[in-house]
Order: C-alpha cells, then structure tokens, then sequence
C-alpha cells in the first residue's frame, strides 16, 4: 500500500474484480473534447469483441442517455439561475442538426454505406466548434450532448465560439488507411456546406487524429479552389496546426486541479496520489504532467483494464508499454484492477479521462477520492453529483477541468486567420492564464452563493450566453 506524505492517506488496491458499471465502454480517450484526442492513433479506439474473443476486454452499453443528462444539467441550474423559461427551451434543443448517409468504396471493390452527424448546438457567441468522433457507437443523441456541454464549455471560457458536435458509426480500427481516408473526404464532403472558418470548425475526437484533421482540411480546400486551413483544428503543425495542441487537454486538467488543490485545500501537487481512468490522449497526457509536477500517479486503466501500483508509475513507460503491447494490462510490478475497482481506489484526486457515464448513482457512494477532475465529457451523472456533494468530494467539472484543449483549438484557429504563428511558451502561458482566470470566476460565484462547482460554472456560462441572446434578440 501507499501512504501520503502529508495527508497519511492509506491506498489499498481492491483483492476481488467487480462488474463493470453501466456505461463503462471505455475507449481510454475523453471528449471531450471533445476537442479532447488531437493526436489518437488512428483506430485507437478499439473493435468491440465478446467476451468469447476476449476476456479480458471490459464493455458495456451506457443505460442513460447523454442527451437526457446534458438536458438534466441545464434544467437543474436554470432552475437556481431563476432562468426564464422561454430561454431554457431555447438552449434545451440544438440549432441544427444533419444527418448523412454516404457510400465509400471499400479496398475489394465493394461498396459499403455509412452514417454521419453534425450537430450545432447554439451560434449565439460565434461560429460552432466541437470535435469529430469516428466510434460504433455514435449516435444523433450522443452528439447533441457533447455540442451542448460544448456551448458551456465555450462559453465559460469567454471563447466566441458556440458548441457543435460530430462523428461517423464506424470502427476505424477495422478500416485500412486508404478506407479511412476514402470515408473522412466523402463525411466532410456531405457535411462541406454545414462547416467552415465562420460557420463551424471541426477537431478532433475519440476514433480521429490529427491526420484525419488534414484530409478533412484538403478535401475542403478542394472544394474551395484555396487552402483554408482555420476550418478544422488540431491538425498537423505542418499545414496550419499549433505547438502545444496535442498536450493541451491534460495540460489543462493538471493545471486546474493543481491551483484548486492549492487554493481550496491547501494541498500541493507534490504530496497527492492521482488514479487515472483511461489512457487515450486526454488520460496519458494528464497522468505525464501531474507525475512531471510531482504526484504520485498510483492507477491507470484502459478499454482492457487497469493497472495498480503504491510506489507509482512513470506515464512515459507506461505509454511506451501500451503502443507495444495495446493495453497497460500486465505492466511489470502492477497488480490488476478493474475499471470500476479504479474509481473506488481511496485516492486524494480522480481523473474519469474515458468515455461519458462513467460515475453515477450506482458507484457513486463508493468513491473515495477527495476531488474528481472531470477529463472527460459527461463522466458524472446529476444524481452521482448530488450523493458525491452530500459525501464532501470535490468535483471539477469537465466543462472548466479540461477545457484546455479547446482553448488551444481557439489559438489555433486565431494563427491560422491570421497567418501569424506563436510559439511554444506563448500557447502555455495564455492557456494557463485563461484556465486559471476563469477558474477564479467559478470559485468566486461558489463563495458568493455556496453552491458547488459545476452548478456556478454552469450559471456564468449559461448567462453568457443568455446575455448575448437578450442583447440580439430573436429573429426576425
């Protein structure tokens, strides 16, 4: 077991497995955002097998709708905001909606047909951005969620941006390159007339990468007869992408978590211990800059499982170790634990860095971490908010913890306008700042009013967006 230098916390890994909770399909990636994987793999995200192919593979069907928490989120705060009720029918529903099924010609000749979305949820504050998540389970109500958590997130971040959602139901892991690419220029040709600079600007998501940003990029381009590299962001630094875009999400999220320990509990970086649920881009990235800083990083798991120690891992090994092998399962000198058994590991932060619906009524009173640092979109149903605030844990929620990465996709767009590139510490600095500023914001309305985290994040960000709806008006 591992005990904290300051706190004398005591972590015992669990000795027997557990079932997975309802909607623990864990891809190791966030979403965010999501803006949250600019540099997934290609097919990182795994084919889903049955238990007969693989034992060990942990999955199960989310049982809430994402769509109907979003909705519960906002009911629940427009409430306390006293919020007209014209407004929050308003902001209940998405802008737009588009739904695409197109044919891609696969590698033996075949013809093969496909389904895609984008969702805009709220172009108030400015054009649409959200990501583009290639995932077989994606849905029309998945994606209304993530643009509407998008449009929080945006909003609370003062960025002029509304929010926006999109993907393809497609295992990309099954897809050779050249089907991938043949599937992402023929989706972002059905979508062309939905996106662009000041329409709506793709990113990248669970299932996409940076170089799915690029074809994306080109096959716009093509239609335009120029190079428009500010309609997507998260591509490669070569054609118009930005230094620190890869890093930002979990950049980000060590980042808030970091000043709120220190400015709520106390507590430095140094003497906590961290487990990490998900290893994609937002998790590795994460669990990488809290070790960087000095936490002690005791968990992290995967779609496969995960993986325990007390003396903690270092994230490069442990990275290095997964691209070889596919899973961090069986990294030397760990025990096995389960996903569930990681989120109930007596740890002083958790970072839910998976898929949405993670955390909900059914294990929230088993968590034990002081403070939970929402990497991904949606980890946390409402009914697990309320029982984790009546047990005193801290959440962070996602629409401030990880917001670091659409952050960076803003001063990527913004060079990319201006042809005018800044460099490394720049982008660090000004996502710090911007981070930190408006994690002031949040923790001043909590002092003010004494409700918790999300619920004053939720009101500074929805009042924005009220404010600017007032200030147009309703057209015509």
């Amino acid at each position: 077991m591992v005990k904290n230098s300051k706190t004398s916390k005591v972590v015992t890994p669990p000795s027997t497995a557990s079932p997975m909770p309802n909607g623990s399909d864990l891809s190791g990636n966030s979403q965010s955002s999501q803006e949250s994987d600019p540099h997934l793999p290609t097919g990182a995200e795994p084919a889903r097998l049955s238990s007969a192919s693989n034992s060990r593979r942990e999955t199960s069907v989310p049982s809430v709708s994402a769509y109907a928490v979003a909705q519960a989120q906002l009911d629940r705060v427009a409430e306390a905001m006293k919020l007209e009720q014209d407004m929050v029918e308003l902001l209940r529903v998405p802008q737009r909606e588009l739904i695409v099924h197109f044919p891609v010609v696969m590698d033996d000749k075949s013809i093969r047909m496909f389904t895609g979305f984008r969702v805009q949820h709220n172009t108030t504050l400015g054009p649409t951005k959200g990501g583009i998540r290639y995932h077989p389970d994606v849905t029309l109500d998945e994606c209304r969620a993530l643009a509407m958590w998008m449009s929080w997130k945006c909003a609370l971040m003062n960025l002029p941006f509304g929010g926006a959602k999109g993907g393809v139901i497609v295992d990309p892991k099954l897809l050779s390159q050249d089907e991938l690419r043949g599937l992402t220029r023929r989706y972002t040709s059905e979508i062309s007339s939905f996106i662009g600079p000041e329409k709506d600007i793709p990113a990248p998501d669970v299932g996409t990468n940076a170089q799915i940003m690029a074809w994306m990029m080109d096959t716009y381009s093509m239609h335009k007869g120029y190079s428009v590299p500010a309609v997507t962001t998260g591509k490669p630094i070569a054609i118009g992408g930005s230094v620190g875009r890869e890093y930002a999400t979990g950049l980000g999220v060590t980042y808030t978590t970091r000043a709120l320990l220190k400015r709520t509990l106390g507590q430095n970086i140094e003497d906590i211990t961290v487990a990490v649920q998900g290893f994609g881009n937002v998790g590795s990235w994460t669990a990488r800059t809290m070790h960087e800083r000095g936490a002690t990083v005791v968990a992290v798991s995967d779609v496969m499982g995960g993986i325990y120690s007390p003396k903690g891992f270092d994230p490069r090994h442990l990275k290095a170790f997964a691209a070889e092998n596919g899973t961090v399962v069986g990294y030397p000198g760990s025990d096995t634990l389960t996903n569930e058994e990681l989120l109930e590991l007596p740890v002083d932060v958790l970072v839910p860095a998976a898929m949405e619906g993670q955390i909900s009524a059914g294990n929230a009173d088993k968590i034990q971490a002081r403070v939970i640092a929402e990497g991904a979109n949606g980890p946390t149903s409402p009914e697990a908010d309320l029982i984790l605030n009546d047990k005193g844990v801290m959440v962070i929620p996602d629409i401030l913890c990880n917001a670091g990465g659409v952050v960076v996709s803003y001063f990527e767009w913004v060079q990319d306008l201006q042809a005018f590139f800044w460099d490394e510490s720049e982008i660090r600095r000004q996502m710090e700042r911007k981070l930190l500023m408006n994690l002031d914001e949040v923790m001043g309305v909590t002092v003010r009013t004494g409700v918790d985290l999300r619920t004053a994040a939720y009101t500074i960000a929805i009042q924005r967006i009220v404010d600017a709806l007032k200030l147009r008006g309703i057209y015509p």
